[in-house]
């Protein structure tokens, strides 16, 4: 195992990338290291129903990709390194540069499948990071409440585009046209 991972200290870029490959969920917080629990049965899901259709609009049109975590989105690499790992990502083809190994820039589109420990601070923490790397929407899923919120991001600011809940259709800016019942969503 890597020193970074046993010794618990602050690991750069370097560092980062000699660690080895795993399917563990985790991101970088200023350098720190943040594991997290294996998803529950529910959260995957969830994963799935919101991947699925997403993925089917996305390459009907050929408007770009749709990839599901684990995978590491940059945010920045000094002067501490912070990484995010969104549960799923929608990139377009105007912003295909961002793919390589990782993602290095803003997706188009997030989603977060919220966990029942997740705090306010944390969830507005990972909404900064969102905004400082220029995601456009971010879709934050209650998988207890059954909603979703459509947040539209800017660096200024951060705007309600919907809050839809059983029975309603999820609809996006990024993705006109895109349509999504939360009765499947949430099935």
């Amino acid at each position: 195992m890597s020193d970074a991972l046993v010794n618990n200290h602050e690991i750069d870029y370097e560092e980062y990338l000699a660690l080895p490959e795993t399917m563990q969920r985790y991101e970088i917080i200023d350098g720190e290291l943040i594991m997290s629990p294996a998803p529950t049965t529910g959260h995957q899901l969830a994963l799935g129903n919101f991947y699925r259709p997403l993925f089917d609009f996305v390459s009907q049109r050929q408007l770009g990709f749709v990839l599901f975590a684990p995978l590491d989105v940059i945010v920045r690499r000094k002067p501490k390194l912070r990484m995010r790992q969104p549960d799923l990502i929608y990139v377009s083809n105007e912003r295909r540069h961002i793919i390589s190994e990782r993602i290095e820039g803003g997706p188009d589109l997030v989603v977060e499948i919220l966990s029942p420990g997740d705090t306010r601070k944390q969830i507005t923490a990972k909404l900064k990071d969102y905004q400082r790397i220029s995601v456009r929407e971010c879709w934050l899923v209650s998988i207890e409440a059954e909603t979703v919120e459509v947040l539209q991001l800017t660096s200024k600011s951060m705007k309600r585009l919907g809050l839809y809940g059983m029975g309603d259709i999820v609809r996006s800016k990024v993705l006109s046209g895109l349509e999504l019942p939360t009765k499947k969503l949430f099935a």
